[in-house]
């Protein structure tokens, strides 16, 4: 069977497809970069409706990006979803705790869930200023709303897309109630892969944005 084999043929004509099929979804122009990048990555339609922004989720989330903002990540498949190349590019800190030796056993005397933990101290070594990305843990992305709703807090931009049918709805819907800057689907869809292709489309604008002020990391 003869099929394509060049990875950016295929990347290119994956996005032209996707394009002429985006025609007639309600989304604003600008976060088109962002949804073409999350129908890329799950070959599913529905989140150009299901994906929400904040009024100023891209300039604040571009902006703290191209500023080297320290990102955290909830899970480990989050992280490993990232475009390493385009992070280290802008001098980006990936950082996830959730395998620190003794996160476990805290969450297991506290009766609650290592990415719950792991977002607290992440929340101490960063309260003002960083970027999260929560793909997958709901708890987390409830202790992380708990902590700026307490003042104790204040992100520049939180990509909060967990997944599941415990909490992540809930979680998500809480989200929306801020103004800080955020990214986020509705429902119960979402995972890992989703926040991480959401976190590449502003690494990309982030990159722009960079060279277009001549910055070099």
């Amino acid at each position: 069977m003869d099929y394509c084999k060049d990875p950016r043929e295929i990347e290119e004509k994956s996005m032209a497809i996707i394009e002429v099929r985006l025609a007639g979804f309600p989304f604003e122009l600008s976060q088109k970069p962002v949804i073409k990048r999350v129908v890329h990555t799950t070959g599913d339609f529905s989140f150009a409706e299901l994906t929400a922004f904040s009024h100023n989720a891209l300039t604040a989330g571009v902006a703290a990006l191209a500023g080297g903002a320290p990102v955290y990540c909830d899970v480990e498949m989050a992280r490993s979803g990232v475009n390493r190349q385009a992070a280290a590019a802008l001098g980006l800190q990936l950082t996830c705790l959730i395998h620190e030796p003794t996160v476990a056993a805290e969450a297991k005397m506290l009766g609650t869930t290592r990415a719950a933990v792991a977002m607290s101290r992440a929340l101490t070594a960063h309260p003002r200023g960083a970027i999260f990305l929560i793909g997958n843990a709901p708890t987390a992305l409830f202790v992380l709303l708990e902590a700026v709703k307490a003042g104790k807090a204040e992100p520049a931009l939180v990509v909060g897309t967990p997944v599941g049918f415990v909490g992540a709805a809930e979680s998500k819907e809480w989200l929306t109630e801020f103004d800080f800057p955020w990214i986020t689907v509705q429902g119960e869809k979402g995972g890992s892969t989703v926040a991480a292709a959401i976190m590449n489309a502003l690494l990309a604008m982030a990159l722009v944005v960079g060279r277009g002020a001549g910055v070099r990391r």
